[in-house]
């Protein structure tokens, strides 16, 4: 009597990719700006990029049938555009002008320590537990070794303000994500990250506009390097990784799909170091596991709630650092 084996499950199988997806590149992506913007201007670059994979994006979800989204979604995606791709992306790709990508992975791997923070601060929802609280303690010691009294004294060579702008793009970041689980927001999830990228592109390219992005812009100096950085960003950063990472959310528990956290800033770390040959000091070898370890903590907290909380509060951590990258 044979045994015939079940065939494969082809959900698996795409499950693995869009994992790999989601770790590779998004832990790819702080690289590619930190080379986009050698010869780019940070806001009209990362404006260009989310306006494009944004009209991308909804231009085919049309096509599909996809309701247009009311002038209260349009409202909602402009607010969690300005927070989430103007104060996220946008103070990173500029402060990636002086600060190593690396350091910036690291310091957006907190988004996780800012959302739980302010969801109970601000937001009224649970106190944190005790591993919770450790998770932020060990997370805000990891930030501490990470920048070194070095950057803290401004003689590392990165200015405090670039540092001070680098900062707030989590605090930011958190703040759009919590009010996004409220805000009315079209059903169709790929909608709404479709017009949140045109709303925050816009609002990127007006602030390249108006900090005189485009008095400064050499067009003869833009390279090939900076270019081809800037369509990777484009084609595989916004609209890839995030199509599989929204996937992802609907297969499998968030808390699984926020294990990207850990991934990217060691992926992004050693690429610097490889590529652009950034510095690695023993800081930041031993701020790495710290950062990381944090977030761990902070993430799996979610799996001993009750299932009622479960749902909501583990995409709340899933999405800290969603289209960031």
């Amino acid at each position: 009597m044979s045994i015939i084996s079940p065939p494969p499950n082809k959900n698996a199988i795409k499950i693995v990719i869009a994992f790999a997806a989601i770790y590779i590149i998004w832990g790819t992506t702080y690289l590619a700006i930190r080379i986009a913007v050698e010869t780019l201007p940070p806001f009209l670059m990362a404006g260009v990029r989310f306006v494009l994979a944004g009209l991308v994006t909804f231009v085919f979800l049309r096509s599909r049938g996809v309701p247009l989204p009311t002038r209260e979604q349009w409202r909602s995606a402009a607010i969690i555009g300005a927070f989430l791709l103007v104060g996220g992306n946008g103070f990173v790709t500029w402060s990636e002008q002086q600060v190593p990508s690396g350091m910036a992975a690291l310091i957006i791997a907190t988004d996780p320590l800012w959302i739980t923070v302010f969801d109970w601060l601000i937001f009224k929802g649970a106190k944190p537990g005790k591993k919770t609280v450790f998770g932020l303690i060990l997370g805000f010691l990891g930030i501490v070794l990470l920048i070194g009294p070095g950057q803290m004294q401004g003689t590392s060579g990165i200015s405090l303000f670039s540092l001070a702008v680098l900062f707030m793009a989590p605090v930011l970041w958190s703040l759009g994500s919590l009010y996004s689980r409220e805000a009315a927001l079209p059903e169709n999830a790929f909608m709404a990250t479709a017009v949140e990228m045109l709303c925050g592109g816009s609002f990127l390219v007006i602030a390249g506009l108006l900090t005189g992005e485009t008095a400064r812009l050499d067009w003869a100096g833009i390279s090939l390097r900076s270019l081809t950085a800037m369509a990777y960003l484009t084609i595989f950063g916004s609209i890839v990784a995030f199509t599989a990472y929204v996937w992802l959310l609907k297969m499998v528990q968030a808390s699984k799909v926020a294990t990207y956290t850990y991934v990217n800033p060691v992926i992004a770390v050693f690429l610097g170091w490889l590529i652009l040959s950034e510095t690695v000091t023993a800081q930041t070898l031993i701020a790495v596991p710290s950062i990381i370890l944090a977030v761990g903590l902070i993430t799996t907290q979610t799996t001993k709630k009750e299932d009622g909380q479960l749902e909501e509060e583990e995409t709340a951590v899933s999405q800290g650092t969603a289209v960031a990258d």
